[in-house]
């Protein structure tokens, strides 16, 4: 069932974690003297982007959606500290960074985007043990 709220959620976390591409967050990291920084940051950024995508499809399958959903978390998580360090690296806080601070709420948003999904799915999980102990 792609319309349960968990897959809005994730969509909505795809979405943005896509959006950090157009961001200045990325294209500071891209234009990194350190060819290796602007290269991790995008190899993890794309899979973040489209782990949670995959996570969708998976709903058959509530256990393997959540232990997706987990991993998935545990790479959001990754890409948020590394964001935070590009983002510390240029200057830490102030009116000059603005931009690149939105591109780190944005990975920040969408790291709580799939903690509430995996929350639900969860709920999910325990309805349908619920209602197997009714049988």
């Amino acid at each position: 069932m792609i319309q349960r709220i968990q897959s809005v959620l994730l969509f909505l976390a795809f979405l943005l974690n896509g959006s950090v591409f157009f961001n200045a967050l990325y294209r500071h990291a891209m234009e990194d003297p350190s060819r290796w920084i602007g290269i991790t940051f995008a190899s993890v950024l794309a899979v973040a982007m489209l782990l949670p995508l995959i996570c969708i499809f998976l709903y058959n399958s509530r256990q393997n959606q959540q232990r997706w959903i987990t991993v998935s978390l545990l790479l959001n998580i990754v890409m948020l500290g590394f964001g935070a360090g590009l983002f510390f690296s240029m200057g830490g806080f102030g009116p000059f960074l603005w931009n690149e601070a939105v591109g780190l709420l944005l990975l920040l948003v969408a790291l709580l985007m799939q903690l509430y999904a995996r929350k639900k799915v969860k709920d999910d999980i325990e309805l349908v043990r619920s209602m197997d102990r009714i049988r």
